[in-house]
């Protein structure tokens, strides 16, 4: 790839991050995501080929949950899968007023906090809220994963799974809430996504 080229994907990337923060949603103070999202196993799931990788099913999973950031990817390889990672938050990391005393940013594939005060304790902050990786099933997913913004209550259906190569390239999702650092995030195969708030 040509400077030329990169530095103008670098423009439309910068571009895309401000009319993004620009159209952050306030849904005003409370909690808007009740539940925790909802996991079942898989046992002995049949693998199916997706965009050329091996997708394997580890468990049907389903959340609502208040998009805390999002960062779009389009030069990793795992961009390929997943051209867009939202951290999610939910109960009560779902309410505002928590969260205008968390900075929140996305990064590298990594969802990072940071507070002078904790407002709610550390590991309710850790264990409410993730880093999730959007596998968009098909183009109608694809098209409201666009559509997502900060601030929004989402709801979402679909499999953890795991990826894999032909060339023993692997990408494999968190199965708990609870874990924190590498390998936390989830990797998630969207079969549907609704926007519960505008």
């Amino acid at each position: 790839m040509s400077l030329r080229n990169l530095l103008f994907l670098l423009l439309i990337g910068l571009l895309v991050w401000q009319c993004r923060a620009a159209e952050t949603v306030s849904l005003g103070p409370g909690i808007k995501a009740q539940t925790a999202p909802e996991q079942v196993l898989i046992n002995h799931a049949e693998p199916f080929v997706f965009n050329d990788y091996l997708i394997t099913p580890l468990a049907d999973f389903s959340l609502e949950a208040k998009v805390l950031s999002r960062e779009d990817y389009w030069l990793d390889r795992e961009s390929e899968l997943a051209p867009t990672d939202l951290a999610l938050g939910w109960q009560q990391m779902s309410d505002e007023s928590v969260l205008a005393q968390i900075e929140i940013r996305q990064s590298g594939r990594w969802y990072h906090w940071r507070v002078e005060d904790f407002p709610i304790p550390r590991r309710a902050i850790e264990t409410q809220s993730a880093n999730m990786h959007i596998v968009p099933a098909d183009e109608q997913v694809a098209v409201m994963l666009d559509m997502v913004n900060p601030g929004q209550l989402i709801r979402l259906q679909g499999q953890l799974i795991k990826a894999e190569s032909y060339d023993g390239w692997r990408w494999q999702s968190s199965l708990s809430r609870d874990d924190t650092g590498a390998s936390a995030c989830e990797l998630v195969y969207v079969t549907a996504l609704d926007i519960l708030t505008d």
